[in-house]
């Protein structure tokens, strides 16, 4: 076995392998020390080489979950640099599970915040993830199924579903999707969900990226299917919907009345960011008759020192803005916020004295970045972003109506779009009787 491993690896300077000989057996064992914990010590070298006793060892050869019979040589690679232990006894060739365990706590949650629900996100280790996932959706019907993506990095992944509650032909699908993936190097969720992305959907997520347990665990109740990558601190949730999107776990955390008025806000909010700057852009310079006259006096008085259209300067705010988010999200964190507020106060304030811009298109910049910061799921709000700069050269080609029929041609667009075969824009999804129901007839 050694010398074929030796061979697999061109003699590797980082491999450890080694001969032990107790006084009854020997024993041929490699592993690579940088991948493995001390569990090797307790859970093999010790009952070896101190107290060894045949019958016991062999019986812990074959009961305990740790040890699994490995005699494929082409899979020895694999398990070595996956932090296992490789041994033979009597010409049988066992592997030791005892690969080196970083994150050992949950971490909190940076990404989607809650006032009122727990605090603990998934982190970076596969095994803690399954756990956290267990203790909040503690049912016999849960279904892991273990996956390998990644030609080079041989990333551990599990597809997880009730199996009460899935749809048979979204998991069929979902399959289908997974041996397509050709992954050199699986290090993080995003490029899972680009590769199981249809490339013609690519303008709005049809798959959601969350960090939180308790919202997949309120997601694997409603039939959806979550995948949970090794070395991410991101599950992916298909098939969603918009609402999906919008939705956020202090929402089921809240009153009723509260949340929904919650929600509607969220909704106005999105409305606000594709449209307002088009809107500006289309109502100053081509249909100012919409607005009330002292309005209109108004917005003409304070763009009566810009010496330039009207979309040049929402160019010029939009910028800033985008800037000002890249820069917060780039700079290190203790300095990131503070920076990005100075620098948008002065930047804002010395563009209107100057006269790069007008006082109202202050308001109309901050009332749009304030509105993309409400939508709770960072993807789709980066959708979004992308999205108002369309309606924008939209308006300033065929004005109002031209923003009036994009619009329409956005929501076509959304009914139209699909996300694993189940509609993207459906706000009402079966309820938990439906769900139970239908459990009850594959029963």
């Amino acid at each position: 076995m050694l010398e074929k491993i030796k061979q697999q690896f061109q003699n590797a300077t980082d491999l450890f392998t080694d001969t032990l000989d107790n006084g009854f057996w020997q024993m041929e064992i490699a592993y690579f020390p940088a991948l493995c914990d001390e569990r090797i010590k307790d859970g093999l070298l010790v009952p070896f080489s101190y107290r060894f006793d045949p019958d016991e060892f062999r019986r812990m050869l074959h009961s305990n979950p740790k040890y699994a019979i490995a005699d494929k040589p082409d899979g020895w690679p694999s398990l070595l640099l996956k932090g296992f232990v490789l041994i033979r006894i009597k010409d049988e060739i066992y592997s030791f599970k005892s690969d080196r365990t970083i994150v050992t706590e949950p971490d909190t949650t940076q990404v989607e915040a809650s006032l009122h629900g727990p605090q603990a996100a998934f982190t970076e280790s596969l095994d803690l993830n399954l756990y956290l996932l267990r203790f909040r959706y503690n049912v016999p019907t849960l279904n892991v199924e273990p996956f390998d993506k990644g030609s080079f990095s041989n990333t551990a992944i599990q597809v997880l579903y009730d199996r009460e509650l899935v749809n048979q032909v979204v998991l069929d699908m979902l399959y289908k999707q997974l041996e397509k993936v050709k992954i050199d190097l699986l290090l993080s969720s995003g490029q899972l969900v680009k590769a199981l992305t249809d490339k013609s959907h690519r303008l709005f997520p049809t798959l959601l990226q969350t960090e939180r347990p308790d919202r997949v665990a309120t997601l694997l109740r409603k039939g959806k299917i979550a995948i949970l990558i090794n070395g991410s601190r991101f599950a992916i949730v298909l098939p969603v919907r918009v609402y999906d999107f919008m939705h956020a776990m202090d929402d089921d955390y809240d009153a009723f009345w509260m949340s929904r008025f919650l929600i509607g806000l969220r909704y106005i909010a999105v409305v606000v960011t594709i449209l307002l700057p088009a809107g500006y852009i289309a109502i100053v310079s081509y249909n100012p008759e919409i607005f009330r006259v002292q309005l209109a006096f108004t917005i003409d008085g304070s763009r009566a020192g810009v010496p330039y259209p009207s979309f040049v300067e929402v160019f010029i705010m939009l910028f800033m803005i985008e800037a000002l988010i890249e820069a917060s999200i780039r700079l290190p964190r203790f300095v990131g916020s503070t920076a990005t507020t100075v620098g948008g106060l002065i930047l804002g304030q010395a563009a209107q004295q100057a006269g790069l811009v007008s006082s109202i298109m202050i308001i109309v910049t901050s009332a749009v970045a304030i509105s993309n910061f409400v939508i709770p799921n960072s993807t789709f709000s980066q959708s979004i972003r992308l999205l108002k700069y369309l309606f924008v050269i939209i308006a300033v080609i065929y004005g109002i109506s031209g923003v009036a029929v994009l619009f329409f041609a956005l929501i076509v667009y959304l009914c139209n779009l699909r996300s694993f075969g189940e509609p993207y824009f459906g706000f009402f999804v079966p309820h938990q009787k439906d769900l139970a129901s239908r459990a009850q007839d594959k029963g």
